[in-house]
């Protein structure tokens, strides 16, 4: 793992806590031992122009390097590192410095796999004397990893009109970048494009977080870095989780909060809600797909007990970036592609393990402020599920939550309308203003009519068109 600023000063640590017993070394230093362990990787030169990145599935050594070093690592260790080139629309060059990390994570087996995140560190200072990281996870939504963010993000990608999403959702990125802030983008659905299984990308995000904390080119302050995650629908699956999970699988973190929208925070009601009555129900079939990938007992009960219709759809499903996934099958009668002999599927007992893990507020509130901003008319994504789960985290005293419902829009409207309130919201708890405490919701027309909302959307707008010009952000 390369060293950031206080890499030295984290080895000196690391070492005294060395001196302690093994098994209290483990439990109270994890990661500074990683630190102290880890040895600087090199950074690979960008590729010249006009020379085009290869696509991940040509190039495996850095998204899947060698498995015995995979394991050998620690979970955030950085395995490779290559500056890169990034683009609004493929073709418009931003100007700011970046590079892809290749790095070590975990799955939800316990097992060690690769994973690849994308670093951003803007031109302009830092508003705070430590500069600030945001991990954004954008709505992937797709079954092939050449639709990951690390591919698509950069100049000279092959464009591709079915994953629109990324290049739309970048915006709010270089939102964040304009006000001095890193941002650290994984691809959270990892080696195998799991969309939607939500507790694997949770991992592959604390541990991006981890590596770009660790990377010295981003010039961060390790573990002491203050942190906000950001996800709206498909990114707000690993965003949603990796809060909840923070607490026990990377505790060392500074996380000072996260905003989440569009979100699916139950497996079983947002299949229930777009079983045969959704214009999303191929993008929520595509997600049940996408977490057969990651967990091996659904894989197997859709082998045993999907029908050859249902088999078919699955193969249409198959390598489709997010476009296809949401176009492909509306109102498809999600239940009615299984023949399971127990009628419906979802209440299958092999099936409950997984479906409770896939479920948000079980694992207890995030010990960091959470803002989740909800239609109530999504198509895709069930009110009540949310209204749930605000519920199960302010039975917590210690919650600050802070939910908008937006009563008079959709799924799409409200990703538009929210990101300016919830950047704004962001900014303050990444520059040290303390979020409310206690959970408060609320329910309003639009989000962006917020004091600041509409401003901060159109200055993000406006600034994103000035880096087509090649200003610098």
């Amino acid at each position: 793992m390369t060293m950031g600023t206080t890499g030295s000063t984290r080895k000196l640590v690391a070492q005294a806590c060395l001196t302690l017993a093994a098994g209290l070394t483990v439990a109270l230093c994890p990661a500074l031992v990683a630190t102290a362990h880890a040895e600087p990787v090199p950074v690979a030169p960008p590729l010249p122009f006009p020379v085009p990145p290869a696509p991940p599935y040509l190039d495996p050594g850095f998204y899947n390097p060698d498995p015995a070093r995979v394991a050998a690592a620690e979970p955030g260790e950085i395995l490779s590192a290559r500056q890169v080139n990034l683009a609004n629309f493929f073709v418009i060059p931003l100007n700011v410095r970046a590079w892809q990390v290749s790095f070590r994570s975990t799955n939800t087996r316990g097992e060690a796999i690769p994973a690849v995140a994308t670093v951003i560190v803007p031109h302009r200072p830092s508003p705070t004397p430590e500069r600030n990281l945001v991990a954004f996870q954008f709505a992937e939504d797709s079954l092939s990893v050449n639709c990951a963010p690390s591919y698509v993000l950069q100049m000279g990608s092959l464009p591709n009109p079915t994953n629109p999403v990324i290049s739309a959702e970048f915006i709010e990125v270089q939102a964040m970048l304009q006000l001095g802030h890193a941002v650290v983008v994984p691809d959270h659905q990892g080696p195998n494009a799991a969309y939607a299984a939500g507790p694997l990308g949770a991992r592959i995000t604390l541990d991006a977080i981890r590596a770009a904390e660790n990377f010295e080119q981003a010039g961060l302050n390790g573990p002491a870095t203050r942190t906000a995650l950001w996800g709206y629908s498909g990114g707000a699956i690993p965003t949603a989780h990796a809060a909840e999970l923070q607490r026990t699988y990377a505790p060392e973190l500074n996380i000072v909060g996260s905003a989440v929208g569009g979100l699916l925070a139950d497996l079983r009601m947002s299949l229930d809600y777009n079983n045969g009555t959704s214009t999303f129900g191929g993008a929520v079939l595509g997600g049940l797909f996408g977490v057969a990938r990651e967990y091996p007992v659904l894989n197997t009960f859709i082998d045993q007990y999907m029908n050859p219709l249902g088999k078919a759809v699955r193969v249409v499903h198959e390598g489709q970036c997010v476009a296809l996934q949401f176009a492909a099958f509306p109102f498809v009668n999600i239940k009615g592609l299984f023949n399971y002999p127990g009628g419906d599927p979802m209440t299958a007992p092999e099936l409950q393990p997984l479906l409770d893990e896939m479920t948000l507020g079980r694992r207890g509130t995030p010990q960091f402020p959470v803002y989740i901003y909800e239609a109530p008319l999504d198509e895709a994504m069930p009110i009540n599920a949310v209204n749930n789960l605000y519920d199960a985290y302010c039975k917590d005293p210690n919650a600050s939550v802070y939910y908008t419902r937006e009563i008079i829009s959709e799924h799409g409207i409200a990703a538009v309308s929210g990101a300016g309130s919830a950047a704004l919201w962001l900014n303050d708890r990444l520059n040290g203003v303390p979020a409310k405490p206690g959970c408060t919701n609320r329910d309003v027309p639009l989000q962006i009519l917020d004091p600041g909302a509409a401003a901060a959307f159109a200055n993000a707008v406006g600034q994103t068109l000035a880096s087509l010009l090649g200003m610098p952000v």
